[in-house]
């Protein structure tokens, strides 16, 4: 690696190290949001020429880096151990992201990219589902800054609103569990809303969102072919140039994970070492967006995010009613 591109890793880590302290402190908000804040402040800036091809390698490849270091955090028997119930919840609720997005970012006229990302976003796992989904479409810094933002304004929301439901309408630990880890985009949201309503539906609620988070292999794999197919001129489609090999590897950790083949102190130090480069790589991701484009964009992409949100959190609920969870 050059002098050029440690430079601005450096650079970007200024940012970082703040973003993760913050994002312990206040883990609602999360290390991510953080560092795309502080790095879209310090975006507003001089800064040295030299920083550049460093802060472009950090908001791409250390940003895959990040997605494959959090397969180590990965098991997949939770896929097991969520039942078949619980997988076909997960499959009306992810196609329900899905159509809603596109149907409604058709409507509210935003670019391809903002729409994948809140769709996947909130079908998925927030933050971690946009990380992984960024570099597989294109998409641009402001792109992913919008994204994260809408999804980030719904997690806060969820965890005050989706306790108060829960009680009103005297779900089960395990509906209400199903509910969150269906319907909440971010980990630490789910994680925050399951044991605030009580502590088995919290148990409950965090299998389901881990088992909810392996989407992201399948999903990032068709998005892949999907976008290359649009994009490639008659004869020019390879799978092997636009498959995201990082994805291969971010299953690879998580089978390595599984099998305990490694000491789980070191499984935990490899996952927060993702997790923290997700919070350097959006550092940098910050700190390559126009604070004027962002606010620019308006209302629309929050839009998109809030009927999302909706749609995802009452398919939701029927589905579980229809086979009897709730």
């Amino acid at each position: 690696m050059n002098i050029s591109l440690l430079k601005g890793i450096g650079f970007t880590l200024i940012f970082a190290i703040p973003a993760w302290f913050l994002g312990n402190q206040f883990p609602i908000i999360g290390g991510p949001v953080f560092g795309i804040l502080l790095g879209i402040i310090a975006a507003s800036f001089k800064r040295p020429e030299s920083v550049e091809p460093g802060i472009k390698f950090t908001g791409k490849k250390i940003l895959q880096w990040s997605i494959i270091l959090l397969g180590f955090e990965m098991n997949l028997y939770n896929v097991f151990a969520v039942g078949a119930q619980s997988l076909s919840v997960m499959i009306f609720t992810l196609l329900t992201a899905f159509i809603t997005a596109y149907i409604f970012g058709k409507l509210l006229k935003l670019d391809g990219n903002t729409t994948t990302l809140i769709g996947v976003g909130t079908a998925i796992c927030g933050g971690s589902a946009i990380a992984a989904t960024a570099p597989v479409i294109g998409a641009k810094e402001k792109e992913v800054a919008f994204s994260i933002s809408t999804i980030f304004l719904f997690n806060i929301l969820a965890v005050f609103i989706f306790p108060f439901f829960g009680h009103l309408f005297n779900f089960t630990d395990a509906g209400f569990g199903m509910w969150a880890g269906t319907a909440i985009n971010d980990t630490s949201s789910v994680v925050a809303a399951g044991y605030s309503y009580s502590q088995a539906a919290g148990d409950y609620a965090t299998i389901v969102k881990l088992t909810r988070a392996l989407m992201i292999v399948p999903i990032t794999i068709i998005l892949a072919i999907f976008i290359s197919r649009k994009n490639a001129k008659s004869g020019d489609f390879s799978i092997a140039r636009v498959f995201p090999w990082f994805i291969l590897w971010f299953v690879v950790a998580s089978i390595v994970n599984t099998t305990g083949f490694l000491p789980g102190e070191v499984s935990k130090f490899l996952g927060n070492t993702g997790k923290f480069f997700i919070i350097l790589a959006m550092s940098a991701i910050g700190l390559n967006t126009n604070i004027r484009q962002l606010l620019g964009n308006g209302i629309r992409p929050i839009i998109l995010g809030l009927v999302c949100w909706i749609a995802v959190a009452i398919v939701s609920l029927i589905v579980q009613y229809s086979i009897g969870l709730i």
